[in-house]
């Protein structure tokens, strides 16, 4: 009896403190599970935001084009199929003036009579505020099925006289939480400004354009974002995080399942407890395996922060720089926001390129399409690029990636982009200097307005100038009446 009690009171506190242990673990599992669900809904409004972005540019683009400006809609009509083109069947460009009345739509053939816009209140936000739109989900007017809308203005002197729309598909949106979803078990939705689903897994068929489940409808609109536990509409207890988009007001939302959690946690459990009656030392060498897998998981957790920090870091101060210069001297705070807002999309879509390879380096071809697809857009024929697969580091990549959204900016402004005849061409070769390899890479405009050199430097042609030099690299302006040309030169490691 004594050699039972001996054994049983050595063994029940290692069976305990084995289970408190396992239950420890779980519940650090279960807040790094929340804070895997926040990255990933942060991620996908991220990418969902600067897809948005890249629309919205492609928008304003179309709606400054020299085609509407003088009312030919039926070259106006071109510019926009090469827009649309890129997107799958069904999606159109809009043009109605304030009080819903189309004047274009590409999905009606010229001539054919076109409904009055559905969609007032985005029409109405257009001319009331001068600023981009984007509508909750609503049945359009043409095809009588689900959209959303991207809506600018389109202006003459200075005032809002259209509004310039675009359904993107939902399936494009569809397809973004499809590849971001870490798992099948997962539940991801996209919500519109009112929390109605257009863009949902798993089920998205039976889902779209339901509002939000009550458990997740009751939080949505208390707080920019959240960690909670809800139930899906299907049912199913998740640990949920979801942010709001500052750009659009729309809301990501991802849900974990509980029992993804709780199962392993009993099944822990139960080996844990058996083991630890039948052998004390299993019991023992189990706990010291959690306890090395612990430290080892905090080792790894700090060295990732440190990192993430060292990034934060950098691209912070890129950023800060970026917005003192941009503000520092201006007369239109709507444009230089308008400015800082492209310039950040252009870091965002350089960090994007840098992502895909792990920041270990990016490919030049990839760095140049990235940073003009806004831009090139509307008349692939118009931008020539040929080069070899040259790789460059990671400052090199964001440096000549702010360079070519400057360059295409001032393109589309005031050189070959301007009118309906420029063509920029981008080459780039590699060449040996000082026993290293470089990246020489030059952009060359023709067939635009005449050039002359700016009698004074703005912001723009300063960091056209002074980017590389921070890197050991260099960048040359030349104001050639024929065109601009520039040649950019920086050491690829």
């Amino acid at each position: 009896m004594r050699l039972a009690l001996l054994v049983a009171g050595t063994t029940l506190p290692t069976i305990l403190f084995a289970a408190g242990v396992v239950y420890l673990n779980y519940m650090h599992e279960r807040q790094a599970a929340f804070d895997r669900v926040l990255e990933t809904v942060r991620g996908i409004r991220l990418v969902v935001d600067a897809e948005l972005q890249g629309i919205t540019s492609g928008l304003e683009v179309l709606a400054a084009s020299y085609s509407l400006k003088l009312g030919d809609l039926d070259r106006f009509r071109e510019s926009v199929d090469a827009f649309v083109k890129r997107f799958p069947e069904g999606a159109a460009v809009s043009l109605a003036s304030r009080d819903g009345r189309q004047l274009f739509n590409s999905n009606v053939a010229p001539g054919e009579p076109l409904p009055r816009r559905v969609n007032l209140t985005s029409i109405d936000e257009v001319f009331r505020t001068g600023r981009p739109t984007y509508s909750n989900l609503f049945v359009g007017s043409v095809l009588r099925r689900r959209i959303i809308t991207v809506s600018v203005p389109v202006f003459r002197d200075a005032a809002v006289v259209y509004e310039l729309s675009f359904n993107p598909p939902l399936a494009l949106f569809q397809d973004v939480i499809q590849r971001q979803r870490p798992d099948d078990d997962w539940t991801i939705s996209i919500f519109d400004g009112q929390g109605v689903n257009f863009g949902r897994v798993p089920n998205p068929e039976q889902t779209v354009g339901q509002r939000a489940s009550p458990t997740l409808y009751a939080h949505l609109f208390r707080d920019r974002e959240a960690q909670i536990e809800t139930v899906s509409l299907e049912g199913i207890p998740l640990l949920t995080a979801f942010t709001r988009s500052p750009l659009t007001g729309w809301t990501v939302a991802a849900g974990l399942p509980v029992g993804s959690l709780t199962a392993p946690l009993w099944q822990a459990l139960g080996i844990t407890a058996g083991l630890g009656i039948l052998m004390l030392t299993i019991g023992f060498a189990f706990a010291l395996n959690m306890a090395a897998r612990i430290a080892r998981g905090e080792a790894l957790h700090g060295l990732l922060v440190n990192e993430l920090n060292h990034r934060v870091k950098n691209t912070l101060a890129t950023v800060q720089s970026i917005a003192a210069q941009t503000f520092r001297h201006t007369l239109d705070p709507s444009e230089a926001r308008t400015k800082f807002e492209a310039r950040l999309v252009a870091l965002g879509r350089a960090h994007d390129v840098l992502s895909d390879k792990k920041w270990e380096s990016a490919d030049v071809r990839d760095i140049v399409n990235e940073s003009l697809e806004p831009f090139a857009a509307r008349d692939e024929i118009r931008l020539r690029t040929s080069g070899a697969e040259i790789r460059v580091a990671p400052h090199c990549t964001l440096a000549i990636s702010m360079v070519l959204h400057e360059l295409a900016t001032n393109a589309t402004k005031y050189g070959a982009w301007s009118n309906r005849t420029g063509v920029v061409a981008v080459d780039w070769t590699k060449a040996e200097q000082d026993r290293a390899e470089w990246l020489r890479l030059t952009w060359r405009e023709s067939g635009g307005p005449a050039v002359t050199a700016p009698d004074r430097k703005g912001f723009g042609s300063r960091l056209v100038e002074q980017s590389l030099a921070g890197i050991g690299g260099s960048a040359t302006v030349e104001y050639s009446p024929n065109g601009l040309a520039c040649e950019l030169k920086c050491p690829t490691q």
